[in-house]
This record gives structure tokens, C-alpha cells and sequence, in this order.
């Protein structure tokens, strides 16, 4: 980890496109900047520690990063993958405990960290931001809810051809840079690799798609669209 020199316009261009910032005046993004850091992440680093104090709030500038969780067995449960512009950490940041995953990239990236002290100061002080992380974090509640209730009420096949009919063809059957893999597939269904392979075999097996060499292709749309059990 290294970090990378970043002018003031570039931060408050980069606070102004984030939810949680976006529509502030200029005058709580300038105290906000100045808790502002920028660091460089080699593929495979670790960003953080599960239980290690919280950092700040972390957003991806560029690259993609994995949030996962080690069983007592030592097994990686991967919960998420986060691409380009997303926010993460936002937890510990608002109250006040320790880091609640792992994080670590999964190729070269770029990070911006603001201090959680600078961000509880300002949220002290100026109501609109306490507004706009109370709103945002709402926000990520409701994605949370509809994750568990795909969790409960669909079975992984049905999970997955839901996942399948929604990404672009790139990231199913493009260069192998851009394709998903298994093991993203799993963080993005909850889920493990094992599991989704076994998904793979059976939505293989009934026509809908074809896998070869890490490619996944949509045959049969229709058939498909039966197996995401959609309205």
C-alpha cells in the first residue's frame, strides 16, 4: 500500500459523485477533504482485518476489491465484489466498532479512505450530511431486504439464471479479463463456488445455457427465463 498524491479538485470532484456527499455545499466538503487520502493496493493485498479498527469510509477509485469472511475451519466465504465507484466500511464508521469483514483486492486498485473521526465531526456539525448517510444507509438496507428475500423464497439455480439474464454477454462469455467467475458469481448469490457449479450443470442441463472453458452462454432465453420463476 502506497499512497497516491491527489489535488483538492480531484477530491471534491470525487465527493460530489458519491451518495453519500453528493448535493453538499462546499463548505462541509472542505472539511471533509482534509481527512481525504488516496492509496494505491497491489492485487491480493489486504485494505483490512476483520476486528481491527474501522479506517474511514472506503471508496474504489479504481480496480475491485472482495469482502470476506473466515470460518474457525479456515474456509473463505466471499459476501461481496465491488467494482470501480463503490462505497464501502460504512458500518464502523457510524457506530463506532470494529471492522465486521475482511477486505483484500482482487486486482491492482486505486482507494480513497476518508477518516471516520473527520466524518463524525461533520456529521455533528451538519445535519444535511447526518440526512444523507441516514438516507443511504436506508438505501442499503432495502438492497440487504431483497437479498434475504431471494435468499429464502428462491432456490441457488434460481438465483443464478436471474444473475445470468442480467449481466452483459462480456462478463459471461467475453475475454477471460472480463468475464465473471465462479467464485464472484458465488459472493454475488451468497453463496459458494461449489454450489454454483453445481447450478451451472443444471441450467446446462436443461437447455438454457452452455458452459465451455469458463464461458457462459444463453441458449435458450425463454428456457431461462423460466428458470428465474419471475412474474
Amino acid at each position: 500500500m502506497q499512497i497516491i498524491q491527489a489535488d483538492e479538485a480531484t477530491k471534491t470532484e470525487v465527493l460530489q459523485n458519491n451518495p453519500y456527499f453528493k448535493g453538499l455545499n462546499q463548505e462541509i466538503l472542505f472539511e471533509i477533504i482534509d481527512g481525504m487520502r488516496l492509496y494505491q493496493f497491489e492485487n491480493g493485498e489486504t485494505v483490512f482485518w476483520e476486528g481491527d479498527d474501522c479506517a474511514g469510509l472506503h471508496m474504489i477509485r479504481q480496480g475491485s476489491v472482495k469482502l470476506f469472511k473466515i470460518s474457525p475451519q479456515g474456509r473463505e466465504l466471499i459476501i461481496r465484489v465491488l467494482d470501480e465507484g463503490a462505497t464501502f466500511n460504512e458500518v464502523p464508521v457510524f457506530d463506532f466498532q470494529p471492522n465486521p469483514v475482511n477486505v483484500s483486492t482482487v486486482e491492482d486498485s486505486e482507494i480513497w479512505i476518508i477518516e471516520a473521526g473527520v466524518i463524525r465531526e461533520s456529521i455533528a456539525r451538519y445535519p444535511e450530511l447526518a440526512q444523507s448517510v441516514i438516507h443511504n444507509l436506508c438505501v442499503n438496507l432495502r438492497v440487504l431486504l431483497g437479498t434475504v428475500e431471494e435468499l429464502n423464497f428462491y432456490q441457488v439455480t434460481n438465483r443464478l439464471a436471474r444473475l445470468i439474464e442480467q449481466l452483459p454477454a462480456e462478463q459471461l462469455e467475453g475475454p477471460r479479463e472480463a468475464r465473471l467467475t465462479q467464485d464472484v458469481l458465488a459472493a454475488r448469490l451468497g453463496t459458494v463456488r461449489e454450489v454454483v457449479a453445481r447450478s451451472l450443470k443444471e441450467l446446462e442441463r436443461s437447455g438454457a445455457i452452455k458452459v465451455n472453458r469458463g464461458q457462459i452462454q444463453v441458449v435458450d432465453d425463454e428456457r431461462l427465463l423460466e428458470w428465474t420463476q419471475k412474474p
